[in-house]
């Protein structure tokens, strides 16, 4: 029983070991649980000039121990005056390194994402979370010791032109870096007892992107909080304000609120 109950808690990703690596702006490089399944609702938004708001539909599901893999899609009303369907991406990530020890572990990760958005291209970031038809890949690396977690991350992205018949304008880059470092704090439970806690996590997290050769950089900070509730829910809160910024974009002084599901041995 005693080990059959620590199989449920790792593959839950609640325990004290494991939660504070679900970052709420950025993936790390650990997995969801095999076979597991994961649904997200998410509304972010900005106030200034007006009230406009994005919201998102992500299903995850971890194929492997090594593989997992999410759809999304868009809907906001950040380029018109109503909400409307915008397109949608996949993601897909996979493990290549862990080395595990107790309460500690490093892992690393490659990733690449696919978008397709029906939307005016307006804005200089390249963004494909509803803004840009593009590709991105990347490395991610992610270190836990005991209750903190960092993880940081580089990918390239490729802009093409948005479907709909929106071209991508002959100034704007179509290539960019991205970066981010986050940290992870388990804040509560003090003292783990069960997988029916709720656990409170603190995050802090550096989200960049930079077009090379066209002077247009950003480098945002993403302070927020995270409570699970009995293993399965996962309500996330996160503001993003910037750091420095010379670049047209959307994403800069946003909220992020989102509710996530997690379905267990679904296959």
């Amino acid at each position: 029983m005693k080990y059959l109950l620590i199989t449920i808690c790792l593959a839950a990703l609640a325990c004290p070991v494991f939660s504070q690596e679900l970052y709420i702006n950025t993936e790390p490089a650990s997995n969801m649980a095999t076979h597991s399944l994961g649904v997200r609702l998410e509304n972010q938004g900005y106030f200034d000039p007006v009230y406009k708001d994005r919201n998102t539909l992500e299903v995850m599901y971890g194929a492997s121990k090594n593989v997992m893999l999410h759809g999304s899609l868009y809907q906001s009303d950040y380029y018109q005056s109503n909400q409307r369907f915008e397109g949608g991406s996949v993601y897909f990530k996979y493990r290549f390194l862990s080395i595990d020890s107790v309460q500690k572990h490093f892992r690393g990760a490659f990733f690449i994402k696919a978008s397709a958005i029906s939307n005016p291209l307006t804005n200089q970031e390249i963004s494909l979370e509803g803004d840009n038809s593009g590709l991105q890949s990347g490395v991610v690396f992610t270190k836990l010791i005991h209750k903190l977690a960092l993880s940081g991350s580089a990918s390239y992205l490729h802009a093409f032109n948005n479907t709909g018949g929106y071209q991508l304008p002959a100034a704007n880059a179509d290539n960019s870096i991205a970066y981010t470092l986050s940290a992870g704090y388990l804040f509560l439970p003090k003292v783990y007892q069960n997988y029916n806690q709720v656990n409170v996590n603190l995050y802090a997290e550096l989200l960049g992107k930079t077009n090379p050769g066209y002077g247009q950089s950003y480098l945002d900070a993403a302070p927020g909080i995270q409570l699970i509730f009995n293993s399965l829910v996962r309500v996330d809160l996160s503001y993003r304000t910037p750091l420095y910024n010379n670049m047209v974009r959307l994403s800069s002084n946003t909220y992020l609120i989102r509710l996530e599901y997690n379905f267990f041995n679904v296959f």
